[in-house]
């Protein structure tokens, strides 16, 4: 740990979120007790809650205890720098033998980037194997807008040939040269010669190389591909249609429920646990990290909307089989869960019908989308599971909202149901 005991609550913070984000976690679970418990036990419970065995994990724990001994000033924690400078020296990454970052990459980013985000340029110049790291996992890792982006001053390549360097020495040497020809014996001549052909050489075969070198790369970045305008345009539609179904909320099983049991988390006080009935023939039980926000009592007999697809796991050793959606303002002072309309039907799907689709190009809030890639966002079958590999969840949260009347929207269409549109009482607020 840190000289003064405690890393501050925003890294840690940050640590928890970055980790979520790479198993697919909701975060609300653990920024709790982000402040009362140390990296460590943050990464175990992260850990354990996605799944993921505990074994084989020495090389993890032993960056994690290199994260904690890093001092909070930027001057105290050179020497550390320094010698992870020269760690980094021989590899990409600080676990395993190939380029993939890891959960210990993740962790130790976290922790350093904001030492080195203010560090100046000098002293950056001094660790230019921590900053290369640094800004291979900021490429690599998905952060989102986590952490601001270090920009590093790259030299480019310009390859200097044989024959081409001190032009004005050259010069120089050639009169020289000629200038000894004249009183130099034959046989010298022969040599001088010989050494000429061999410089010649040498330069035709190092201009070979870059055009070669060139020609390979021009070709990698398919600069000489042969498409026709037509497959082109082919192969963009595609991919438009590709990144259309990733963030499609018909891939969510969203669902009307109503909690019959809540009761507090045996082993976390910022959870409860709650028996949903979804129209199915056993209750479904679902963890939240709603008890700093609503009682067990205010939450029993109450209508909510919940995600049924998602992968069942373990938090704190207690099953979870589904994500109650909630709202939430900006500071997260104010969180609650959807309420859908009273004539809703309990186990009954939310559609996103009737959006206000009146022109090929339509505005939602800041959101300019196409009438044909609106429909296939929010018609289609949902997913009998959602992939966590694939991060589905994550790319489509970040368009559900409340609009200013409270109406939970998708890209501001409404959670639509039998009954009428479901909100809540937080205007503007995010859903998750």
């Amino acid at each position: 740990m840190a000289a003064n005991g405690s890393f501050g609550l925003d890294t840690k913070q940050k640590i928890v979120l970055s980790l979520c984000k790479r198993f697919s976690l909701d975060p609300r679970i653990f920024l709790e007790d982000a402040m009362e418990k140390d990296i460590k036990n943050l990464y175990s419970n992260i850990r354990k809650s996605a799944g993921a065995s505990l074994d084989a994990n020495d090389e993890v724990m032993k960056w994690i205890a290199f994260a904690d001994s890093v001092p909070l000033d930027s001057k105290s924690c050179f020497g550390v720098l320094n010698g992870l400078n020269d760690d980094l020296s021989l590899k990409s990454v600080l676990l395993g033998n190939g380029l993939k970052p890891s959960e210990a990459d993740v962790i130790v980013f976290s922790v350093l980037h904001p030492l080195l985000i203010g560090l100046p340029n000098e002293e950056k110049e001094k660790l230019p194997h921590v900053m290369r790291w640094m800004d291979y996992i900021q490429s690599k890792e998905d952060f989102g807008e986590l952490f601001e982006r270090i920009f590093l001053k790259k030299s480019e390549f310009e390859p200097q040939l044989e024959g081409t360097k001190n032009t004005v020495k050259a010069e120089t040497d050639s009169n020289a040269k000629k200038t000894l020809q004249n009183i130099q014996v034959s046989d010298k001549s022969e040599a001088d010669a010989s050494i000429k052909k061999r410089d010649a050489g040498i330069f035709i075969f190092v201009s070979y190389c870059i055009v070669t070198l060139f020609i390979l790369d021009f070709k990698k970045k398919g600069m000489g591909d042969t498409e026709t305008t037509q497959d082109k345009k082919k192969s963009s539609g595609t991919d438009a249609v590709e990144k259309d179904k990733e963030i499609s909320v018909s891939l969510l099983n969203i669902q009307v429920g109503l909690i019959c049991k809540a009761w507090k988390h045996p082993s976390a006080d910022s959870l409860l646990v709650e028996e949903i009935d979804v129209g199915d023939a056993k209750l479904r039980q679902v963890v939240s990290g709603l008890a700093k926000y609503c009682s067990p009592e205010e939450l029993t007999n109450r209508r909510v909307v919940l995600i049924t697809n998602v992968k069942p796991g373990k938090l704190r050793d207690v099953m979870s089989e589904g994500l109650v959606l909630c709202a939430s303002n900006e500071d997260h002072t104010g969180v609650e869960p959807l309420l859908p309309p009273e004539g809703a039907k309990i186990g009954e799907r939310v559609s996103f019908a009737g959006g206000p689709i009146c022109h090929p190009d339509v505005t939602f809030g800041t959101h300019r989308i196409n009438v044909a890639n609106l429909s296939r966002m929010i018609d289609g079958k949902p997913e009998d599971v959602l992939n966590p590999k694939k991060k589905q969840l994550e790319k489509i949260t970040p368009h559900l909202f409340t609009d200013d009347k409270g109406v939970a929207t998708f890209k501001g269409i409404p959670f639509m149901t039998s009954g009428g549109p479901c909100s809540s009482s937080i205007p503007k607020a995010s859903i998750k």
